[in-house]
């Protein structure tokens, strides 16, 4: 263990062995690693816990500095455990660079299919003895996190104290199919109210999906920037600013040059910033393997809904007088084609697609005779989950109380951290 100080806190890094495939313990293993952060003023005091499970799929913890965003509320009760899951930050990462290790694509399959919310879920259970000595601790899951949290408190609550869920209440039965016919009029409502803000975005980006049409765009990183990619930059609608992130970014589109105008390289680097899953590849390849429980597959569910949806066509757009409308959190085929840090896992991706031997994620049952308490924030209009599932789900789960909200979008507990902690533990105790 290594531990250091930043502004006001103690870290100390940690890294542990656990089974790739928790029903083979004497199998294969991977490194988990882990941040454990205290404020400085109470580094030697006997603390409960808190892991904080970041969304995604696909992303490691956050990087804070000093006291950031909701941690610095953490701090005042908890000791707090920063957790890369499994394939992510400093976690055995798997990556098109690492996952060739395994060997073809089949194996590389077979693999992650261990890297969902149960295996993440076990290996916080493995991990938990060596840190609190037996004792349970609180989970706080964002998003994903929440994905994951859920399924904590039906198969190991045990192991829990408390459970906090900020946008992140999945739906129990859903296929998804379900989760996607239920996003795209999300995303409809969004590009709306992204248009209505900003009216002089609608002629933006025609222009800048007509320009895409006519000429084949690769960006400097290698990312193929097709009509479709580049409306899938609506991922960004789904955050506080990101309706304004976007207005700025289409207004710095074009550079006049000596060949008539052109991407400026502004955008373009812009673009590629906020397209490409090279930090973050196991968000695509397994977004949807999220969903999937029993023998169905998710084959490309995203994909395939979406052509239900024509007003999302946007060759249709271009060739009529509808605004070209952004997609959100939908992964596709072409993903795989466009970016350079996906191409290699292609086929990857696409075993994972047909997969049919996916193990149920959650018991409703144990959910209906929980004893955790437990609270969840509900974001009233969130673009990546569905508000009234996560409501039924609410239902489901004996004692979580909501707190449902329009305040803030999907990424509330990073732009008004301590207030929705604050709450949410307040719920959680009784104190309103």
């Amino acid at each position: 263990m290594t531990s250091y100080r930043q502004p006001g806190t103690v870290l100390t890094d940690h890294r542990f062995t656990v089974p790739l495939d928790h029903a083979r313990p004497a199998g294969e293993r991977i490194e988990l690693f882990a941040r454990e952060v205290v404020s400085s003023s109470r580094a030697t005091a006997d603390l409960p816990w808190l892991v904080y499970l970041e969304g995604g799929p696909g992303f490691g913890a956050r990087r804070f500095v000093g006291r950031q965003a909701w941690l610095g509320r953490a701090l005042q009760d908890f000791r707090v455990l920063l957790l890369d899951q499994r394939g992510t930050g400093l976690s055995t990462p798997a990556n098109r660079q690492s996952l060739p290790l395994c060997g073809g694509p089949q194996e590389q399959a077979d693999y992650l299919a261990h890297f969902r919310a149960d295996s993440i879920v076990r290996d916080c259970e493995t991990i938990r003895p060596w840190l609190t000595g037996g004792a349970p601790w609180t989970v706080l899951g964002q998003s994903f996190g929440g994905f994951c949290a859920t399924h904590y408190l039906a198969t190991a609550p045990e192991g829990l104290s408390t459970v906090l869920i900020t946008g992140g209440l999945p739906s129990l039965d859903g296929h998804a199919d379900d989760v996607y016919q239920a996003a795209f009029p999300r995303m409809e409502r969004k590009n709306a109210a992204h248009y209505a803000r900003y009216p002089q975005d609608v002629e933006r980006a025609r222009r800048i999906a007509e320009h895409l049409s006519e000429n084949q765009t690769v960006l400097p990183s290698g990312y193929t920037l097709s009509p479709e990619a580049f409306q899938s930059l609506g991922i960004m609608l789904g955050s506080g600013d990101g309706s304004h992130q976007l207005h700025y970014l289409l207004e710095n589109a074009f550079a006049r040059t000596s060949h008539g105008p052109a991407l400026s390289d502004t955008f373009q680097e812009a673009a590629q910033t906020a397209l490409s899953y090279a930090a973050h590849p196991l968000y695509a390849v397994l977004h949807e393997a999220i969903y999937a429980q029993g023998t169905r597959p998710t084959a490309w569910a995203a994909d395939r809904v979406r052509a239900g949806f024509p007003q999302f066509d946007v060759g249709k757009a271009l060739a009529g007088e509808g605004p070209v409308l952004f997609t959100g959190e939908t992964i596709h085929p072409w993903h795989f084609d466009c970016d350079p840090a996906l191409r290699p896992l292609r086929e990857t991706a696409q075993l994972l697609a047909e997969r049919t031997d996916w193990p149920v994620l959650y018991d409703a049952e144990r959910l209906a005779a929980n004893e955790v308490p437990v609270a969840a924030a509900v974001y009233h209009d969130d673009l990546y989950v569905d508000t009234e599932r996560a409501l039924q789900t609410a239902r489901t789960i004996k004692g979580l109380r909501t707190w449902v909200t329009d305040e803030f979008e999907h990424d509330g507990l990073r732009t008004g951290g301590p207030r929705v902690l604050d709450r949410l533990l307040a719920l959680t105790r009784g104190d309103i």
